[in-house]
């Protein structure tokens, strides 16, 4: 009589069904063969899946192995991955950018700039930051007349002066000008820059480099008609254009701007 193997596996000679793995993401349309409902996931409930059906009804149902159906094959449905959290959105300076800003009541104090070319810049790249501050920008229409001006804004505490210079280099005119400033309330900061345009990195504006302007030329007007760019209005437009942001700057007039910044908006002790 032949002898038979009884504690052989007749069934271990076929392979196992892979079921897929299938991240339960918001709308995906699956189906509970037990029950024949059918809904798309719309999250997650005390550890169970929840489904919503097409009439809006939702029913919770335990994620087990191969517990569902997917275009008619069995999966196992199981939570996505967590969502890394967005960056905060970055304003021009490179700040957080508050969202829903209204801007706050104006401070006392105050940023003066040398010319509307420098309150523009500033705008368009500290805009934000100043909005968020309650500070105002003013261009001051040059140096010469800056004594005058502070004595005639009155300072105190409270009540500050933040002041950007062009071309605030030893020797320079404008070093000469701020060097009786002796009001505490009152801070200059500079950058070494004929005009504030130089301070845009050539590249932000398409050329290699600022051209150099003969001794006697309007440093505007010499820059424009080397560069083909018409009027000094005309000029203007095509180097704002090319500032989005701080990294557009060199880094002289961003430290200049930030530590004046920093000054008018320090808490009166």
């Amino acid at each position: 009589m032949r002898s038979h193997d009884y504690g052989r596996d007749v069934l271990s000679g076929r392979k196992r069904r892979v079921v897929p793995e299938v991240a339960a993401e918001v709308g995906l349309v699956v189906e509970d063969p037990a029950s024949g409902f059918c809904g798309a996931v719309v999250g997650f409930e005390h550890g169970q899946v929840v489904l919503e059906d097409r009439a809006g009804r939702r029913r919770l149902f335990p994620p087990r192995p191969a517990a569902f159906l997917l275009d008619g094959r069995p999966v196992t449905l199981t939570r996505p991955a967590p969502v890394a959290p967005a960056a905060p959105a970055r304003s021009a300076s490179g700040s957080v950018r508050v969202a829903g800003l209204k801007a706050r009541t104006a401070r006392d104090s105050r940023i003066w700039v040398e010319g509307l070319h420098d309150a523009e810049l500033v705008e368009r790249v500290w805009g934000h930051d100043l909005r968020v501050e309650g500070v105002v920008v003013e261009p001051l229409d040059g140096v010469d007349v800056l004594a005058e001006r502070i004595a005639e804004f009155g300072t105190g505490p409270g009540r500050r002066l933040g002041v950007l210079v062009d071309h605030l280099v030893a020797g320079s005119k404008e070093s000469r000008l701020v060097a009786g400033v002796r009001d505490e309330h009152v801070l200059v900061t500079g950058h070494p820059y004929v005009d504030v345009w130089q301070a845009v990195k050539p590249a932000a504006v398409g050329i290699a480099a600022w051209p150099v302007v003969p001794r006697g030329v309007p440093w505007k007007e010499g820059v424009c008609a080397a560069l083909g760019w018409g009027e000094p209005w005309e000029g203007w437009r095509r180097v704002l254009a090319g500032v989005s942001g701080f990294r557009d700057l060199e880094t002289p007039l961003i430290g200049a701007v930030e530590r004046l910044i920093d000054f008018v908006t320090e808490p009166v002790a």
